[in-house]
């Protein structure tokens, strides 16, 4: 039996009609459509599905979207703002951290959330938040220059 839902995803609120143990993952890429936030272990294990909920990081395949109604939910996809790139996502492509990209919006919304509380981390504060998001594609270090980049270009203004 489906439930009414209604969630505010970037802003937007949308009414949902699912299943009491749909994922917030799942509502987001097949209810909205915003296939930003990134289905890959299901399980909590590997950050791609991190979207960001009352300001803090949140890993979309634990939570279910009945439990996210009356909570700020901002994926990728709302991240940037009248068509001007996150200081994280410009960070990124200017860093060359985005590699094949799957992980990408994760390691995103993770590092946002550690900005969020954190205006200044350290790299070993950077590596400790982003210890839960996988990436097979690179050594991190890229990733880690970016956070670092997009910290200090937030601090500057």
């Amino acid at each position: 039996m489906k439930t009414q839902i209604r969630l505010k995803v970037n802003g937007f609120e949308y009414d949902i009609l699912a299943k009491p143990n749909r994922t917030l993952l799942d509502v987001l890429r097949e209810e909205i459509g915003l296939t930003g936030t990134k289905r890959a272990c299901g399980k909590g294990a590997c950050g791609a599905c991190t979207v960001i909920m009352d300001g803090e990081a949140i890993l979309s395949c634990l939570v279910l979207a009945v439990q996210a109604q009356g909570k700020d939910i901002l994926t990728i996809e709302g991240l940037s703002k009248d068509g001007k790139l996150d200081p994280l996502q410009d960070a990124f492509v200017k860093y060359g951290a985005i590699q094949c990209g799957f992980c990408t919006p994760g390691m995103i919304m993770t590092s946002r959330g550690l900005l969020n509380k954190t205006a200044q981390p350290s790299e070993e504060q950077i590596k400790r938040g982003l210890s839960g998001n996988l990436c097979r594609c690179t050594g991190y270090v890229k990733i880690i220059e970016a956070v670092k980049n997009a910290s200090a270009m937030e601090e500057s203004k």
